[in-house]
């Protein structure tokens, strides 16, 4: 090196200095991992032999437990947020499940509700056919006659079972009517709100015998001929007084509900309420005395139903 010029010969010189300090890092590096080796091991016999590093742990866990806890929080923060918006869907889902639910009992509730006022209704008419001395058919509606100028239903029976023309038709609570025409399967009833209807009837608290008369008007009867000085009271039961010997004796008709007396006029105007639910009823009962039941056999045995 001593023929090299002085500029090579210093830089030979830097990267000899260079080599050497490499090697001794490298060489101090190494001393120093096999002493935090020996450190450890000599740390994990003396803490597995004694308690003596308990202490030292306990503080070391109180200061690395800030470090932790900063370090983990950002995945906590991501797992949170991601439970909520899963959270959110789960919640949208169950209320879209539980609104179907709720459509679906709404409509079983009104299915119930329908089917027990239907029970209930049925079960007053039975209770209304034990009360009665005569014999009854139920039967039920199938149609209503579409103009407003008459009130007629149709009923699912007819010269099949025994009906006749004339019959007395009732419901749970009163007189509906009677059976004006039939064929072998249906029966045509006239309603005693029918204008063309009337229907002897006598006021149960006096026995005044009075005819009451439809309206047109299926909440409304119109009694005819009342005198002035008639005994007649507004709340009065009116009952199917027999005369005519349509309509048996003793069936609800109507509550009188206005009474007016003109001057002008020779006969009171008075009203009243029909007992059965003309409108509403959808079961109705066919009434036989003993005379039309004994002719039933031979009505059902005809063939033409006649």
């Amino acid at each position: 090196m001593e023929n090299l010029p002085p500029g090579v010969a210093g830089q030979v010189t830097n990267r000899d200095e260079a080599i050497k300090s490499l090697f001794l890092e490298e060489t101090t590096t190494g001393y120093k991992m096999v002493g935090f080796g020996i450190l450890s091991i000599v740390l994990v016999v003396v803490d597995h032999l004694s308690d003596y590093l308990d202490e030292i742990r306990a503080g070391l866990t109180v200061i690395a437990t800030p470090v932790l806890i900063a370090a983990d929080l950002p995945s906590r923060e991501a797992n949170e947020i991601r439970e909520m918006f899963s959270t959110r869907g789960d919640m949208r889902s169950q209320i879209g499940e539980l609104r179907q639910e709720l459509i679906l009992l709404k409509a079983k509730t009104e299915k119930m509700a329908a089917l027990a006022a239907e029970n209930n209704r049925l079960r007053g008419l039975l209770g209304s056919a034990a009360k009665l001395q005569d014999n009854v058919l139920v039967a039920e509606l199938i149609g209503v006659d579409p103009d407003p100028e008459k009130h007629e239903v149709i009923i699912d029976k007819g010269s099949r079972e025994g009906v006749f023309v004339g019959q007395p038709v009732l419901d749970a609570q009163g007189l509906m009517g009677q059976v004006i025409s039939l064929s072998h399967f249906t029966s045509r009833v006239l309603l005693i709100s029918d204008p063309s209807h009337s229907v002897p009837v006598q006021v149960s608290r006096s026995n005044l015998r009075l005819i009451a008369q439809g309206t047109g008007v299926t909440n409304s009867l119109e009694l005819v001929h009342v005198q002035d000085t008639a005994d007649i009271q507004v709340g009065d039961l009116l009952v199917s007084s027999g005369l005519g010997k349509r309509f048996p004796v003793g069936y609800p008709v109507g509550i009188v509900n206005k009474i007016e007396h003109d001057p002008g006029r020779p006969f009171a105007i008075v009203t009243a309420v029909p007992s059965a639910l003309l409108d509403r009823s959808r079961h109705v009962l066919l009434v036989f005395t003993e005379k039309e039941l004994a002719r039933i056999p031979e009505v059902s045995s005809d063939g033409d139903g006649r």
